[in-house]
């Protein structure tokens, strides 16, 4: 007995939990609609204006059937002309205010929902541009690219056309319901007799829909986040012969998002049928039961017919509010992703007492860093170094040592663990990013050209710059020549990423779009590892512009760079080894010495 009471016990625990479990999602879809409702709330004048028209269609429609009655009861049976005239006259303006309200509804909620979506929109956008580095290297671009397209899409059909489902049919519904009690309660009763089994057959889709329209949503993300991958990779993906592959990749992800897809139109193909079998059935209980009475005497026949043409406004707006349902579940897994977006929180944002940094001369410190992109496996390891205002300085190391991870701290991509990086003494996490994207640069290891002209491009980091000091700067840095020798010139439209122009071409833009907004700290990631011998001679030409009167720190994988250094660090599993110049560090025979002998192995000398 004892066994069996435990055993009940922990079956009404675990009935209990499902029980506190589906509480919880309930009230966090409240939550989320509450938030959602909250970029309405700047419209809801016209959203009022919008139900109030929504209330006259109703009501114009729910007229039709009574006025119907009236018209045969009093007007036709009883011989009376002139109630039939008044009945028709009725239709009329029945029919002319439902037709004026359905075109005021249909317009303010159109208005109200696009606004809304153009709002959650632009809402997402800017918070994804101030989130971490950290959280576009976890996420795939094409993850993210869903969030703000097929997502928010979703949640549009929902504020459009789902809000005016919902307000409509469920007025609609229950005017019906009134108006069969009023015509006959017994009719009313024997009609809704049925209800108990429709209501078993919409709980049970609504539990089986919820979960199939989130696997859509995840399905449809991995589509669009492989597709955004083999885009990006094509290059990759042709010189290696990988495209027969990719296909088949893309077709099992493509295939599962067909398949969760097609659970829903089974479940659909189910249910909807099923509703309208039931709305047969009712039917054929008026049909038996009214009939039976009218043949009695006891009802009469405008009742019936009034009766029956109210059930299509009883079974339709049901079967309406359960297809809305799906809708439903479909933007509450997109809503769920966009919120789950919007709750990150940016992990480099100002602190609340941080100020805007001075001018400054350039003064570089990192006191004592320690780093990790995760807790337990810390990359850079009780880093010390300083670069006075004006001096430049090489990072050299093998791949992985933390030379880019040391890059991303000083331009202050993410904030170490311990420690702290410093400008002219201030720490940089005591200043606004933004006054301290004023006085640095960085130019990455693949230049990144936007759509638009390469005069845009070039002005990109200050767009009032005029055409002449855009002409300057790519002067400066070897860039003219090449691009008065477009077409077009400056005005030569490129295509995202840069596409048509080499990678020392791309280079040379990046670094006249750096020179024009005249940082006081510049830092080059690897900016010519990826050139060939002719672009990279041009691309030291304009280092050394570039450098003048300015700190900067380079990450070098070629000792041609190196020699632009006044100093060069070695960096080696997280610390820096060796400092010194490029004679010191050869002479000393250490960790440089050997990487000096295999770029040499591999031609890359100075």
């Amino acid at each position: 007995m004892a066994a069996a009471g435990s055993t009940s016990r922990d079956g009404g625990s675990a009935v209990a939990e499902l029980r506190g479990w589906d509480a919880f999602l309930h009230l966090a879809r409240e939550l989320r609609l509450a938030r959602l409702a909250r970029f309405a709330s700047p419209y809801w004048q016209r959203a009022l204006l919008s139900v109030v028209a929504m209330v006259v269609v109703v009501l114009s429609g729910l007229a039709v059937p009574y006025l119907l009655k009236i018209a045969i009861d009093e007007g036709i049976q009883a011989g009376d002309l002139h109630t039939l005239d008044l009945v028709v006259i009725g239709f009329v303006v029945v029919a002319s205010l439902n037709l004026g309200a359905s075109y005021v509804q249909t317009y303010l909620t159109s208005w109200v929902g696009e606004h809304v979506v153009l709002d959650l929109r632009r809402a997402l956008f800017a918070h994804i541009q101030k989130l971490s580095m950290d959280f576009f290297s976890r996420q795939k671009t094409g993850w993210i690219v869903s969030r703000l397209t097929n997502d928010i899409d979703a949640l549009s059909e929902l504020v459009t056309e789902g809000v005016t489902s919902l307000v409509t049919n469920g007025l609609t519904l229950a005017g019906a319901i009134v108006f069969l009690f009023v015509l006959d309660w017994r009719l009313a009763l024997a009609t809704l007799s049925i209800m108990p089994v429709v209501v078993a057959a919409t709980l049970v889709f609504r539990a089986r829909s919820a979960r199939a329209y989130a696997l859509v949503r995840d399905r449809l993300a991995a589509v669009s986040a492989h597709l955004q991958e083999s885009i990006s990779g094509v290059r990759v993906l042709k010189a290696f012969r990988r495209e027969a592959a990719d296909r088949a990749a893309f077709a099992r992800v493509n295939a599962e998002y067909r398949d969760v897809n097609m659970r829903t139109v089974v479940q659909s193909g189910v249910y909807f049928p099923f509703v309208e079998f039931m709305s047969a059935v009712g039917t054929v209980i008026v049909l038996w039961y009214g009939g039976s009475l009218v043949s009695g005497g006891q009802l009469r026949i405008g009742v019936l017919v009034a009766f029956i043409a109210y059930l299509s406004s009883f079974f339709d707006p049901l079967q309406q509010l359960s297809q809305l349902y799906n809708t439903f579940q479909a933007s509450m897994a997109a809503v769920q992703k966009i919120f789950t977006v919007l709750d990150t929180e940016p992990d480099m944002l100002d602190a609340p007492d941080a100020v805007p940094l001075p001018p400054v001369a350039g003064d570089l410190e990192l006191r004592h860093v320690t780093f990790g992109y995760s807790e337990d496996e810390p990359v850079l390891r009780d880093v010390s170094f300083a670069v006075p205002a004006g001096r430049t300085i090489a990072l050299v190391g093998a791949t992985g040592a933390g030379k880019s991870t040391l890059v991303k701290l000083l331009a202050r991509f993410y904030d170490p663990e311990e420690g702290a990086v410093l400008i002219d003494g201030h720490d940089l996490r005591t200043v606004t990013g933004r006054s301290l994207r004023k006085q640095l640069a960085v130019v990455p290891q693949e230049p990144f050209l936007f759509s638009g002209s390469l005069l845009d491009n070039i002005r990109f980091a200050r767009p009032s710059a005029r055409r002449d000091e855009v002409e300057r700067v790519a002067r400066v840095v070897g860039a003219h020549e090449f691009i008065s020798a477009l077409p077009d010139g400056y005005d030569t439209e490129v295509q995202e990423g840069g596409g048509g122009l080499s990678t020392g071409q791309r280079q040379l833009v990046s670094f006249a779009r750096a020179l024009l907004a005249d940082p006081k700290v510049l830092i080059l990631d690897e900016a010519t590892s990826s050139v060939d011998a002719e672009s990279e001679r041009h691309i030291e030409a304009a280092m050394e512009a570039l450098f003048r009167d300015r700190t900067a720190v380079i990450v070098a994988h070629r000792l041609s760079t190196v020699r632009h250094a006044d100093e060069i660090l070695v960096v080696d599993a997280g610390r820096i080894v060796e400092r010194g110049s490029h004679d010191e560090l050869l002479a000393h025979g250490g960790r440089y010495a050997e990487l000096y002998r295999e770029w040499q192995a591999t031609g890359r000398t100075l």
